[in-house]
């Protein structure tokens, strides 16, 4: 009997001896699988983001977007790959350069009225969204144009090459074709730029895909911030890229007019000069070949980033953003430049793409280019500050609905107001102190060409909206009170006067 409890003793040591081999084996051989698994799981958390912003390019100017004149493969390629939404804006701005302000308000989040001096500073305490990924552990890089203060900059990217520090590329220094830019500088002066032989859209390509190729085998996410100075003037598409276009085959619009049909406030700015008034068909037919000749050449300059990524492996792991700064008339309405409310200055392409988003999806949610702060940070897993005024479209892009903004307000200095609900579009003039309405109904006349302000009809609804457009403009501290004769201020502001007041407020 003895015997038998030691063999069966035995038997149990032995058993116990398999089965904690068999247990050490098992996790010798599967722990580093699942802790592989989860690194890789880790990675997928943490996409990185190529942030894509051509300048000066309206919304209706990308191929698959409904323009079938304007040849764009690549911005085409991406709305296949992506979610389009159909309904951005910018808010405006309190002088004519409206890149400045609205660049601005993207890179931190905050409404117009928010800004300092209207994008020219960013202070401190507002983050920019490279500056909080920065935080969060993102290698982030810059390439292009940088519409604010150097010092922001340098807050905001831990590395950048061919950085270009302005508004415009000047027409007396060759503008594109002769660029001056710079290289990264840890000190953040900025005092050793020069002059490149190279198309500027071209300098930036090439600083972006040889970011690219440093980040190959890199565990450390990245983000990069690529932000274009075409198309904007001057206008002067090189050889040899993108498409030509000839001024006979462009269509004109159908909302060209020779000349605005009234004083808007502003008809004597920059973007306003080029062409005498009033503007004839042929004029306008060359100007808009020039301009999508300038798409056309940006679009070329995105293909080549987006085929070094793929190249790169990171591709399917990387969440891409193409919008622009703000619109442009040419020709539309007898206007040239973006200093104006109407859809085509105030609307900009935006196409999201990445892990999850949708493809080849329309999305109509109002938002403005703000709102895209939040949304990368919740599609990142990071938290944003509490100074930032956007809206997360994330939920718009994942359960595929208009999940956007109820209204949007727009402004242009102190001499232009809209207000956006719905299918309407007010839009309200204070010139010299003579005030003009316009209203438009946006699904019948999406060109706005038909004024409804006159019909009797529509009384109550401009009614309506004039007064929900000044509580919102209370709301977010708008200096302005359509309330008051010349909403407080009859004469047109220059920026100096309007951040003066602003701070009195």
């Amino acid at each position: 009997m003895l015997r038998k409890n030691r063999q069966h003793l035995s038997n149990i040591k032995g058993l116990s001896f398999r089965v904690l081999s068999s247990v050490c084996c098992f996790l010798t051989c599967f722990v580093p699988l699942i802790k592989a698994q989860h690194t890789q799981e880790k990675k997928q958390k943490r996409p990185n983001i190529l942030f894509l912003l051509t300048d000066d390019q309206s919304y209706n100017t990308v191929h698959a977007l409904g323009n079938n004149t304007v040849v764009t493969p690549n911005m085409d390629r991406l709305v296949k790959e992506g979610t389009a939404f159909t309904q951005n804006h910018v808010m405006g701005g309190l002088q004519g350069a409206i890149s400045m302000p609205s660049r601005a308000m993207l890179l931190t989040g905050r409404y117009l009225q928010h800004l300092q001096q209207d994008g020219r500073i960013i202070p401190t305490s507002d983050k920019t969204f490279p500056e909080l990924f920065r935080e969060n552990g993102y290698l982030t890089f810059a390439s292009g144009k940088w519409h604010s203060d150097k010092a922001s900059f340098n807050r905001s990217f831990s590395t950048g090459s061919n950085i270009f520090f302005g508004g415009m590329q000047q027409y007396g220094t060759d503008g594109h074709f002769r660029p001056f830019l710079h290289e990264y500088d840890p000190t953040g002066e900025y005092v050793k730029g020069r002059f490149r032989s190279k198309f500027s859209s071209v300098c930036y390509a090439d600083a972006s895909i040889d970011f690219i190729k440093s980040q190959r085998n890199k565990d450390k996410p990245f983000l990069m911030y690529i932000a274009f100075n075409s198309p904007h003037d001057p206008r002067t598409p090189p050889p040899g890229y993108g498409h030509k276009y000839e001024a006979g085959d462009i269509p004109l619009p159908l909302n060209f007019l020779s000349k605005h049909p009234f004083d808007n406030g502003d008809l004597n700015v920059r973007d306003e000069t080029f062409l005498p008034v009033p503007r004839t068909p042929e004029m306008i037919r060359k100007e808009i070949a020039l301009y999508y000749g300038m798409i056309s050449e940006v679009d070329t300059q995105i293909g080549r980033i987006l085929e070094a990524l793929e190249e790169s492996g990171e591709y399917d792991n990387t969440i891409i953003v193409f919008t622009a700064d703000n619109g442009l008339s040419v020709g539309q309405h007898g206007l040239l430049g973006k200093q104006n409310l109407y859809e085509h200055s105030a609307k900009t392409p935006l196409v999201i793409v990445g892990p999850g988003v949708p493809k080849n999806e329309r999305n109509s949610a109002f938002n403005y280019l703000l709102d895209l702060y939040p949304t990368l940070c919740d599609m990142t897993g990071i938290r944003y500050p509490a100074t930032v005024d956007g809206k997360s479209l994330k939920d718009a892009i994942i359960e595929k609905k208009p999940l956007g903004r109820d209204h949007l307000t727009l402004s242009y200095i102190n001499i232009q107001r809209a207000f956006k609900k719905d299918n309407y579009k007010l839009i309200l003039y204070n010139v010299n102190g003579e005030e003009r309405i316009q209203l438009f109904d946006l699904q019948k006349d999406p060109l706005e060409q038909n004024n409804l302000a006159d019909a009797l009809a529509y009384g109550k609804k401009i009614e309506e909206f004039t007064q929900l457009l000044n509580k919102e403009m209370h709301d977010i501290g708008d200096f302005c009170d359509l309330s008051k004769p010349g909403w407080g201020y009859p004469n047109v502001l220059s920026l100096e006067k309007i951040t003066e007041i602003k701070q009195n407020k």
